[in-house]
């Protein structure tokens, strides 16, 4: 702390919770308020926008102080959170008023990032997962992600590399490390993530061991299939100890452990989840494969539509599975349209279950819980009676809980409050004593009025009054008149000039009974809640099922009502080695043209043994991007069980997508452009395989022309002549002597996306063609883009020169060697005079293109460099 407190004995027991976490802002219940100190003052006041003051520390110091009132905490938290700031919550433990001594207090919850069940906090369409990482050697690390708001507790281990791209995909909200290991970890780590340090201590086999036992009351990990990950089973341990000091400790509903296995997915690393924008567009108008898939209208759905994206299938059994349903509501538009009305209704869930284990749901929520199981019924009814296994399987499966649902409708009034003490909460007719109190507490007039009639009758006295002053209380008012017809057991308190006052037994109980029957109706109904929801915690793992079964369902309705809103066609997916996509489409691309615009399709055919690699050229904006990426997108959607955007495709399972598309540098890590393209490219040529896809956009555009092309023709002759695998690839390329591959490797095929010159003007055509292409129509480009006249002109001049030069034409054209007469400008990029440019254009027209291979390339580089430096 950056302050010395002077200890008053408020200040003493600030020091002491705020010394338990003392890299948390400590909100500190006083009153009314939470209040925050010194440097967490200074904090909350920057993040929250609440004033800062100073006041007296019991000397001449002087303290920060900010804070807030205490209802406004659900306001107010979730922005300290977001803000990345782990936040310690210290409440009054006892009632103020109870006590004449100092309050006691303690700190109840510590919030954090990756640790949080606040509604407020959580995007309920994305999970939030905390994350841990363990280093057994340098090359297997164990990785554990657990969402504590739904119960999800996952697991892994591999290369480091395996570890760093499961953590782009989860892309956890924190991330705990070993303190002595953190160096490790940022140095392998291609993200950067909020972390925390724990001891070394709590990475060891036996703590975790034990912690995991001892959670899942189990004599071993085998039924979880986890025994063997030793690395992962730390780092799932370490998130067990975590929980222990953020003080969560309430977590039946983490019922079970899953191994995430890494042959069971596509691989897909950080740069193709980003160069193809699955999940985030590049540009704020830009638009994702979420984005289009996601018509999911769950918040399971939508998180697991997330998952399925970034984890795509290699299995064909389990991908054609997921197809098939699509297929059945495709074929049977009622069922889908009733399946996703009552889906409609069931809402979140898996995080209203998950509140129920930690003891945080609200009447309210379980209304909703209610209201939620009420519509599996229908979805349980419509499965169980399809004629589609998968369907069927699922309905089996489905538990609407009806014992529970009832008596939540039997006791839970359908309009409960948000809290047990804002409102009614349970229903008359559930408790004898319950509905007594309220009588008393509600119908207080009418109850008096009764015992004042029964008593006159019985007594025959006409003017007797019930009345309530603060020194008797309740009493009977009787006239002197009657005095004598006043029964013997009444006793009397007070004599007045024109008449007496009585109490009785029975209004002395009834005087009890309103005083305290407010009170007393919170703690009954405080208890009969309590006992519901204890109940309830029986049903987690039938209504965990119930939300994830919900959420594929969701999701395989999301994919048919794409496919037939915008008429994708279902692929045939086997184990072949085949890729043939008909007339495919960019899903995401043409769902941003303009009404009434098509989007032009395209076929693509490749194979591991005639058509391996398909060598692109064409000019800018002709489409070769889009083209590269719709064939990894449709790769992609069908082996997540989607339709995909072409008139027919036939699909063999690909078990890995690379990209190396678009320009980018990071200069954080002194990596130029080039060298993030060489360091992309080499990652995909040493973790290639057979079954791999792999995207090549203008590779080489980062360095000189002639390395360029030297280093782009050795890839494509590397991936064509690789002794163990043929992954079919995608070539884009300005390169067009590349073309030249073709003759020399038969699984090499040229295609151009064509354009035509109309009255010197480009029309981009888009459509794939068979050969190579001669001209970039880089300079048409320029002039769509706005470049000034006099500078395209130029260009072109310049251009028509050096393709007279490079054709073998030793002519000089005095034009390019000076300037245009015409505005004065000079832009010469060589003086054909010079000696040294004239070997070395010398050197470069006498070159056999034909025969020269890369490394005579870079041979005749080197020569080339001499002459120009002399060396």
């Amino acid at each position: 702390m950056a302050k010395k407190f002077v200890e008053t004995p408020l200040m003493k027991q600030y020091v002491e919770m705020k010394s338990k976490h003392p890299d948390a802002v400590l909100l500190f219940r006083v009153g009314d308020f939470y209040e925050t100190f010194s440097d967490d003052a200074i904090i909350a006041s920057e993040i929250l926008g609440i004033t800062l003051t100073r006041r007296a520390n019991g000397t001449a110091q002087s303290v920060e102080l900010a804070g807030f009132p205490h209802h406004a905490l659900d306001t107010y938290l979730p922005r300290l959170v977001r803000a990345g700031k782990r936040v310690a919550i210290c409440e009054q433990l006892e009632d103020p008023k109870a006590t004449k001594k100092l309050v006691k207090r303690g700190i109840t919850e510590l919030v954090t990032p990756g640790v949080s069940i606040n509604d407020n906090i959580l995007d309920h369409r994305e999970n939030n997962f905390l994350a841990a990482i363990h280093i057994m050697d340098k090359k297997l690390w164990g990785a554990a992600f657990l969402d504590i708001s739904t119960g999800e507790f996952l697991v892994a281990q591999g290369t480091p590399g395996h570890i760093d791209k499961l953590l782009g995909s989860f892309s956890p909200k924190e991330v705990l490390v070993e303190r002595g290991r953190r160096a490790d970890i940022d140095a392998e780590l291609t993200a950067k993530y909020l972390t925390f340090d724990l001891d070394d201590w709590i990475f060891t086999a036996d703590t975790a061991m034990g912690r995991l036992l001892k959670h899942f009351q189990t004599g071993s990990l085998k039924g979880f299939g986890i025994h063997d990950l030793g690395a992962a089973i730390i780092a799932a341990g370490a998130i067990l100890h975590y929980l222990d000091i953020t003080q969560h400790t309430s977590i039946g509903h983490i019922t079970s452990v899953k191994r995430i296995e890494e042959d069971s997915y596509v691989r897909l690393d950080k740069f193709t989840v980003r160069n193809l924008e699955l999940i985030e567009p590049m540009t704020a108008e830009g638009k994702s494969l979420l984005s289009v898939l996601d018509r999911t209208v769950s918040p399971m759905g939508a998180r697991l539509m997330r998952r399925w994206i970034l984890f795509p299938l290699k299995d064909p059994k389990a991908i054609n599975r997921r197809l098939d349903v699509v297929e059945h509501f495709f074929r049977h538009p009622d069922q889908r349209d009733d399946i996703r009305a009552a889906i409609e209704h069931v809402g979140d869930l898996e995080r209203l279950i998950s509140k129920v284990a930690v003891g945080r749901i609200s009447p309210r929520e379980v209304v909703q819980l209610r209201n939620a199981l009420s519509a599996i019924a229908p979805i349980k009814d419509i499965c169980e009676n399809s004629v589609q296994d998968t369907l069927r399987s699922f309905g089996e499966q489905l538990n609407p809980c009806s014992l529970i649902r009832d008596r939540i409708a039997r006791e839970i009034v359908d309009d409960a409050p948000a809290a047990v003490n804002r409102g009614t909460v349970i229903r008359p007719g559930v408790d004898a004593e319950l509905d007594e109190l309220r009588e008393i507490a509600y119908q207080g007039k009418d109850y008096l009025l009764r015992i004042q009639q029964r008593e006159i009758a019985a007594t025959g006295i006409p003017s007797l009054k019930i009345a309530f002053n603060n020194v008797f209380g309740y009493y009977i008012e009787v006239t002197n008149t009657h005095r004598d017809k006043v029964p013997p057991e009444w006793i009397r308190k007070q004599t007045l000039v024109n008449a007496e006052r009585y109490i009785t037994p029975e209004l002395k109980e009834y005087e009890e009974k309103i005083l305290g029957a407010q009170e007393k109706i919170a703690v009954i109904e405080t208890r009969l809640f309590n006992e519901l929801v204890g109940q309830l915690a029986e049903y987690i793992p039938a209504i965990q099922l119930d939300a994830a079964l919900t959420g594929r369902l969701d999701c395989l309705l999301s994919f048919t009502r794409v496919a037939q809103e915008h008429k994708y066609a279902r692929p045939v997916v086997d184990d072949s080695l085949t890729l043939e996509i008909t007339e495919g489409r960019h899903p995401v691309i043409e769902r941003q043209l303009p009404p009434g615009e098509p989007y032009i399709s395209n076929s693509v055919t490749l194979d591991n043994s005639s058509s391996q690699i398909m060598m692109i050229t064409g000019p800018n904006m002709s489409g070769k991007s889009a083209l590269l990426r719709q064939t990894a997108l449709n790769v992609l959607m069908a082996q997540i069980g989607c339709f995909v955007a072409a008139d027919s495709a036939r699909i063999g399972v690909v078990d890995k997508v690379f990209t190396r598309v678009g320009a980018s540098d990071n200069i954080s890590l002194g990596e130029s452009t080039f060298m993030v393209e060489m360091n992309e490219a080499a990652s995909i040529l040493n973790n290639m395989s057979e079954r791999s896809l792999i995207l090549f956009d203008e590779l080489g555009r980062g360095t000189s022309t002639y390395d360029g092309i030297s280093i782009a023709w050795s890839i494509v002759e590397y991936i064509h002549e690789h002794g163990c695998s043929h992954p079919k690839t995608l070539f884009a390329t300005h390169y067009h002597e590349l073309n030249e591959m073709e003759t020399t490797f038969p699984r090499v095929v040229n295609y151009n996306v064509s354009v035509k010159e109309i009255d010197g003007k480009v029309v981009f055509l888009r459509k794939l063609a068979r050969g190579g292409s001669e001209h970039s129509f880089g300079i048409h480009v320029a002039k769509l883009a706005g470049m000034p006249k006099e500078i395209v002109n130029r260009a072109g001049q310049v251009l028509k020169q050096l393709e007279t030069n490079l054709r073998g034409d030793r002519k000089i054209n005095e034009n390019v060697g000076s300037a245009p007469s015409t505005d004065g400008m000079q832009l010469s990029f060589f003086q054909l005079d010079d000696p040294v440019l004239t070997q070395v254009r010398d050197l470069i027209i006498n070159l056999d293109i034909d025969r020269l291979t890369p490394i005579d390339a870079l041979n005749k580089l080197h020569d080339i460099r001499q002459v120009i430096t002399g060396k």
